[in-house]
Parts: structure tokens; sequence; C-alpha cells
């Protein structure tokens, strides 16, 4: 772990992964998603949810699969469906401590947008420690775990990666960044479709506190 003190830039996803996924906060996005597809497809919930799961497996988010094959408005998925109740997400005052002590860029890498990433952190209490936000907007709607989307990120913020690390809850997103050089730590989860390919030598951690991890870290230094 003492290598992890010489990292220089931060990037962290962002649900169940800043946030504990018990919260269930993305269970709340995945029921508006339903409601989209049904709405614009007119079509039942339960035969919106297949369509959703089948796109989600297949493109890596269900707003790609609709995008390529019902040609809708991208911003007004994305904010129809994260346009929900974040009411039971308290502050963190111990992430916050341990984010602030880390030195480098901090960087906020979603498939989501970055008015999510924006409520979610503020009602977090951690909107104010990172550097930026890279959402699906800024790829382009190349989500993760597609190799160009990585890449457009270092581009921008001119990461170096082999000073760089990514915090994720899906395990297959974290495939690209050790690909390019990155260390890789995988929050462990139980969901089936997050922690597919988990034992895989890509990862470098696992963790089941990202507070704790990262105290561990500061406190090397």
């Amino acid at each position: 772990m003492k290598e992890l003190t010489k990292i220089k830039y931060w990037l962290f996803d962002l649900d169940n992964t800043l946030y504990s996924g018990q919260t269930k906060v993305f269970d709340q996005v995945d029921k508006k998603m339903s409601s989209f597809i049904s709405k614009k497809l007119n079509i039942p919930v339960e035969e919106a949810k297949k369509i959703q799961k089948e796109y989600f497996h297949k493109y890596s988010t269900t707003l790609s699969g609709m995008m390529k094959h019902h040609n809708i408005d991208a911003n007004e998925f994305l904010e129809f469906v994260h346009d929900v109740n974040l009411d039971f997400l308290k502050e963190d005052k111990d992430l916050e401590i341990e984010i602030s002590r880390i030195k480098g860029k901090k960087i906020i890498f979603t498939n989501g947008s970055k008015a999510h990433a924006k409520n979610v952190t503020k009602k977090i209490g951690i909107d104010k420690l990172f550097d930026g936000v890279f959402d699906i907007v800024e790829s382009n709607f190349i989500p993760k775990p597609s190799l160009e989307a990585y890449k457009m990120l270092i581009q921008k913020y001119k990461i170096e990666p082999q000073y760089c690390i990514l915090v994720e809850d899906i395990a297959r997103n974290l495939k690209p960044a050790h690909e390019l050089g990155m260390k890789t730590v995988w929050i462990k989860n139980d969901e089936p479709w997050a922690a597919e390919f988990s034992n895989e030598k890509f990862i470098n951690y696992r963790t089941e506190n990202l507070t704790s991890f990262l105290k561990e870290i500061n406190e090397l230094k």
C-alpha cells in the first residue's frame, strides 16, 4: 500500500462508491429508467425492465442502447432518471476529512451526469473537494468500460496513468484503467453485475469501506 503515497491523480466513481450502495439511491435511478423506457416505447414496465437490463449488459449503460436503437434525447433521459430523492443521504464527515487529506487531483469519473454528481456530493458534504467531474456527456456518451472514455479523461486532465488510481464499485470498469497503467480499487459488494470479474488480476486493492481505505493511505504519509 506504500506505493499509493505516490499517487497524483485520484479518480472516483460516483454511485455506490462515494456513498454506500446500502442507501439504495441507485435503486431509484434504476426504477426511473424503467419508467422512462415504458413511456417512450409505450410498453408495460415489466417489458421495459427487460430492455433496460439487456441494454445495460450489452452496451454498459441503458442510455447507450436507447440512443442506438430508439434515437432518444440523451439529456432528457439523464435529467429524468437522476431526478431522485436524496433526503436519506447524510453528510459524511469522516469521508470529507480523508478526501481532504489526499494530495493531488481528485476527479469524479461517472457514467451519470454532472448534475447528479453535484446533487449527491453536496448532500454528502464533499462537493467542494474535487477538481472536476468527467461525466457521460463529456465522454461523448461513450461509457465506462470503453477504453476511449478513459483516454478522453486522461487527455483532458493531463493525467500520467502510472501515478493514477481509480476507485469503482463495478469491477469490470477497472480493467481498462489497469491496462492503461493505473492502480485500481474495487469497492466490495454483492451485486452480480458489479461483482462480476471481481477476482481478476486487474484489481490491485479491494475494500468494503472507502473512508477506512483512504485513512490507511493518509496515515502512511
